[in-house]
């Protein structure tokens, strides 16, 4: 499976850093992973529900390390170059 696309989107939060969209294979995407500051460091957040207990459940989510270790590391580093990018506040002056 190929992540042919990963679109970030900067949040300005305390915690929650940005919300990522990525495509697989240019015919699947996952919408509403997060990129939250942890205790050491940035940490992928996989799309998740509430529920009625008050815990989340994972909807979807790698199944295996290795994949889910290629998944962070083409996230975060799209999320680096999203950084790198003049803000739209930035760009409007």
């Amino acid at each position: 499976m190929e992540i042919t696309e990963v679109r970030v989107h900067i949040r300005n939060e305390d915690k929650l850093k940005a919300f990522v969209t990525v495509t697989f294979d240019n015919c699947f995407v996952v919408r509403n992973m997060k990129i939250v500051e942890g205790n050491k460091g940035l940490i992928l957040c996989m799309p998740s529900r509430k529920l009625p207990n008050g815990t989340y459940k994972d909807i979807a989510h790698p199944i295996s390390m290795q994949f889910r270790k290629a998944l962070e590391d083409k996230i975060l580093a799209a999320y680096q170059e999203e950084l790198k990018k003049p803000s739209p506040e930035m760009a409007a002056e």
